[in-house]
């Protein structure tokens, strides 16, 4: 019993108790530098979002639009501008009765053909060219007014014609 009570005033000195604490906080130290917890190193800067805006829908009235009588030839002496009330080249549609799931643009006429693509119900476009006949079902060119490079091929059943407001 005289052995511990010595041996704790020996290790109850203020010169150990220091030295113990010195050396807890060198050791703490040490794991901060290890694990870089000490100083965190900034995050890289991020790289500028890109920004693209794209225009809401129009506000249109939607008219039924009928299924074509026939299919113009190169031969046909159709007039250049679209009869009122018909789809035809240079007319105004717009993406209708997909039901939400848009409408695949195609690179061809044709079910086949890759999707470039998909335009969404509301979305306003510009006939280039058409109609053609493919897989049972007629399609129009269609390219989006703002930007030329947005175009392709799509399914009448799903265009109907924008017929601006008086």
């Amino acid at each position: 019993m005289e052995l511990l009570q010595r041996i704790w005033k020996a290790l109850a000195s203020p010169a150990v108790l220091i030295s113990a604490l010195g050396m807890g906080c060198l050791f703490l130290a040490g794991i901060f530098i290890v694990l870089g917890l000490a100083s965190p190193a900034e995050p890289a800067p991020a790289a500028p979002a890109a920004l693209t805006v794209i225009p809401g829908p129009t506000a249109t009235r939607y008219v039924p639009t009928p299924p074509p009588t026939r299919v113009p030839t190169a031969t046909s002496n159709l007039p250049s501008a679209p009869l009122p009330g018909i789809i035809g080249i240079g007319s105004s549609v717009q993406i209708s009765g997909t039901d939400g799931s848009g409408l695949n643009i195609r690179g061809q006429a044709g079910l086949g053909s890759s999707v470039r693509f998909v335009a969404l119900d509301s979305e306003v476009f510009k006939i280039g060219d058409g109609p053609v006949e493919a897989d049972g079902i007629t399609w129009w060119f269609l390219v989006t007014p703002l930007d030329e490079e947005r175009n392709g091929w799509a399914a009448a059943n799903y265009l109907s014609l924008v017929v601006p407001e008086d």
